[in-house]
C-alpha cells in the first residue's frame, strides 16, 4: 500500500465549518471473472454534521462549473454514492435509473480486531476483519488517527481505515491522501441532478426498477422506432434499421448485465433470469 502524500500532519481539532477530505483509490471488478481492475478515485468528506462518499470526478466537474459558470453533471453508475449523519450507521444510498433515487439502509458492521499489525511510514496499522454484504473483508486501520470512519459504509473501528479489501479480490479501497478544506464542501451534484431532487424510495423498489430495465432495456427506443421507422437509431454503435434487431440487442444487453452483476454487497445482488 502506498500513500502518495504525507497525510495527517495536523488532523485533530476540526473546525466547525471545515471538511476533512480523504481520497481513496477504488479498484473493483464489475465482472468477477475478469482479471483486470477498473480504477476510480473516491472522495470521503467528513463534515461537522455528516459523512459523504462519492466519485472524485464529481469534484472536478463541480470545480469546472464554478470557474466557467456551467451546469454540467455526470453520474457514474459503477461507483457508489453514500451519505450518512456523522456517527450513524444509517446510510442514504443514491442511484441513477433514468432519475436519481435515494433509499436508506441500516449497515452496522461487527468487527473482529486482530493482533496483527504492520508499519506504514510513521504509522502503525492494525488488522481487523468482518463479514459485510455477503463478503469477507480485511481492514487495516490506524489508532493514531482518532476518526472512526472509512470508505463506503465501512466505519466503527477505533481509528481511520487506511485500506480494506475482500477475500475474493474483487474490491480494494486504499487511502491515497488527505486534505482540509476551509469550509464545509457543498455537493449540489448529489442533492440535485439537473435541477431535480433525488426521489425517495426503498431498496425493494430499486430492485423492481432494475429488473424491469433488464427485461426490456430498449423499450423506449423501440417505441420511438415504431413511431418513426425512417429515422436512424443507434444503440451501442449499431444502426437499427429493422424492428427485428431489437431482439439481438436486448439479448446482448441482458448478457452484459448478468456478467457484470457484481455489487459490493453481493448478498443484495439481483438474480437476473437468463431467459
Amino acid at each position: 500500500m502506498k500513500i502518495f502524500i504525507l497525510i495527517f500532519t495536523v488532523i485533530f481539532g476540526l473546525a466547525n465549518s471545515q471538511t476533512h477530505r480523504f481520497i481513496y483509490e477504488f479498484k473493483f471488478k464489475q465482472n468477477p471473472k475478469q482479471t483486470e481492475f477498473k480504477k476510480e478515485n473516491m472522495t470521503l468528506d467528513i463534515n461537522p454534521e455528516n459523512v459523504k462518499f462519492y466519485n472524485y470526478h464529481y469534484v472536478t466537474i463541480d470545480s469546472t462549473n464554478i470557474t466557467k459558470g456551467q451546469n454540467s453533471q455526470l453520474w457514474d453508475t459503477s461507483t457508489p454514492v453514500v451519505v450518512r449523519v456523522k456517527n450513524s450507521n444509517t446510510n442514504s444510498n443514491y442511484t441513477l435509473i433514468n432519475d436519481v433515487f435515494v433509499y436508506n439502509t441500516e449497515d452496522k458492521i461487527n468487527w473482529n480486531l486482530e493482533k496483527e499489525t504492520k508499519k506504514f511510514e510513521n504509522y502503525t496499522l492494525q488488522k481487523a476483519t468482518t463479514t459485510f454484504g455477503g463478503r469477507k473483508w480485511t481492514a487495516w486501520f490506524c489508532k493514531e488517527i482518532n476518526i472512526s470512519e472509512g470508505p463506503y459504509k465501512f466505519r466503527g473501528l477505533p481509528g481511520m481505515i487506511f485500506q480494506i479489501y475482500d477475500d475474493k479480490n474483487n474490491f480494494d479501497f486504499t487511502l491515497m491522501k488527505s486534505l482540509k478544506l476551509n469550509s464545509t464542501y457543498k455537493t449540489p451534484f448529489i442533492e440535485s441532478f439537473y435541477g431535480q431532487k433525488p426521489i425517495k424510495t426503498t431498496q425493494e423498489n430499486i430492485d423492481k426498477l432494475l429488473m424491469n430495465e433488464y427485461k426490456d432495456p430498449y423499450h423506449e427506443t423501440r417505441d420511438e422506432f415504431k413511431k418513426n421507422p425512417n429515422m436512424t437509431f443507434s444503440i451501442n454503435g449499431v444502426d437499427v434499421k429493422d424492428i427485428s434487431q431489437f431482439k439481438e440487442l436486448t439479448e446482448s444487453r441482458q448478457r452484459y448485465i448478468r456478467e457484470n452483476n457484481n455489487p459490493i454487497e453481493i448478498d443484495k445482488a439481483i438474480h437476473y433470469p437468463e431467459k
